[in-house]
């Protein structure tokens, strides 16, 4: 059996330099921003829904409401009005937060490849 010095294999396929894919991270990006845009959105509207329920789902009433704390949110000191926006701040994020889990699966773009499971 004669072996051939010049016929050498590899033990493992050469590597390639890794590359970043620009257009996947950008579509990721903008798949993203609108994952966060979005949930914004439904994040003001629970708000919006909460004072038309304080109304009796009247639009009267929810602008009576509206009219109620923002007449009291000017005569407050600095210091209730530093304590009402962190309360604010601590409910947007809670909302924010449950609106996020429900929609998680939602943050990762779809995979156009992929077969939708039919029912």
């Amino acid at each position: 059996m004669a072996t051939h010095p010049d016929r050498i294999v590899p033990l493992s396929p050469p590597r390639r330099a890794a590359r970043t894919d620009a257009g996947f991270l950008l579509y990721f990006g903008l798949h993203m921003t609108g994952f966060l845009a979005t949930t914004l959105l439904m994040t003001w509207g629970v708000f919006v829904l909460f004072f038309l329920v304080l109304g009796g789902f009247s639009l009267d009433g929810m602008m009576n409401h509206l009219e109620n704390m923002t007449s009291r949110y000017l005569a407050a000191g600095p210091a209730r009005v530093d304590q009402f926006k962190i309360t604010v701040g601590i409910v947007h994020m809670i909302v924010s937060g449950a609106l996020i889990f429900f929609r998680r699966h939602a943050i990762l773009p779809r995979d156009p490849a992929a077969k939708e499971p039919r029912a």
